[in-house]
């Protein structure tokens, strides 16, 4: 395995976008953002040809920045899908490199009143310039979203939410069935914040930003339940309630405004089980020994789906050897999926 980068049959842009909707957001975080667009192997020989889209979305804490990272012996993942695309009958599709990263980390990819309007920036600015700049096929039937871990959360509720943009999606042991996921981890997670800072989230935030270049063990833990309380259960005013008390037990009205956002919880609802039952096709994948049990989430989605009607024959459902890292190999195998569908 090369430990630089490979040939490219393909081309990435770096490009930059204005941001109307992310102007003055609460935590003052950028709001020009970059966007990193792969356009396909014959992209430039063929002027007149229009391509499905697919919108790539990574996990927690995960930027463009990170895309090419490189791990011993394995190539960064938007090598693989070039890979893909140059060296098989993979039908060619532009795939669009997103992030809806903030200063807590991540925001979901919604819409809180304590991070800012991602979902909205997604929906409503990053599609529509990228049909606007791109020979895209401007329609959701010929548009997916795909992503890991929470990018595959994304993945997962974002089409419930606008069908109108998305027709297809693709998950990655994505957050799901928060009962088994998440609540399995809030008691560690308050042991950690009772432990080092006096159960007191102000006390590690102020700590936590004068050492960002000298992170502890645990940091990253606590800022993610922080980021997801933030997404799930802020209030309008952008204060953030936190899914446990000061001894630890689970503040039943905030544990409900966080499975409210559970996507196997949003399907069964009937407009979002209409909407999800619209999408032409999905992908749904974890490994069988996924450290935050989305084994679980991906089996409990899948069966969601079928409750919803979609059909049988329009979901692939796997669950593969492993956990929940070192999984970019699968991603070239959902992306090849979709695009085969998309191009119909």
């Amino acid at each position: 395995m090369l430990p630089w980068s490979a040939d490219l049959g393909g081309r990435f842009e770096h490009r930059t976008i204005d941001s109307a909707v992310l102007r003055d957001n609460p935590l003052g975080d950028p709001y020009e953002r970059p966007l990193l667009v792969y356009v396909p192997p014959g992209y430039d020989d063929e002027p007149r040809r229009r391509y499905p889209t697919i919108f790539w979305l990574p996990g927690y804490s995960g930027h463009i920045g990170m895309a090419f990272n490189r791990p011993p012996f394995r190539q960064a993942y938007p090598e693989l899908i070039d890979a893909m695309f140059g060296g098989t009958d993979v039908p060619p599709a532009i795939v669009v490199y997103f992030d809806a990263w903030t200063s807590f980390g991540g925001s979901q990819h919604l819409d809180s009143p304590a991070t800012g309007r991602y979902h909205t920036y997604l929906c409503d600015e990053v599609v529509p310039w990228v049909d606007a700049n791109y020979r895209t096929i401007p329609d959701r039937d010929h548009r997916a979203i795909a992503g890991k871990s929470t990018g595959g959360y994304a993945a997962m509720v974002t089409p419930m939410l606008r069908p109108d943009v998305f027709g297809a999606l693709a998950t990655h042991a994505g957050d799901a069935l928060f009962e088994t996921g998440y609540r399995a981890e809030l008691p560690q997670r308050f042991r950690m914040l009772r432990g080092e800072y006096s159960g007191s989230y102000e006390k590690f935030l102020a700590d936590f930003r004068t050492r960002i270049a000298n992170p502890r063990t645990g940091d990253l833990e606590l800022l993610e339940v922080y980021a997801y309380a933030a997404a799930y259960s802020a209030d309008e005013d952008g204060t953030v309630r936190l899914p446990f008390d000061d001894i630890g037990a689970i503040v039943p009205d905030v544990w409900e405004r966080w499975l409210a956002w559970d996507p196997v919880v949003m399907a069964a609802q009937p407009k979002y089980a209409e909407a999800l039952s619209s999408m032409r096709a999905l992908w749904i994948d974890a490994g069988n020994r996924d450290e935050y049990h989305l084994d679980a989430g991906a089996a409990a989605f899948r069966r969601a789906a079928s409750a919803a009607g979609v059909p049988d024959d329009q979901v692939h459902f796997e669950l593969f050897d492993g956990g929940h890292g070192g999984i970019e190999y699968r991603y070239p195998l959902s992306i090849g999926w979709l695009s085969r569908v998309l191009a119909d």
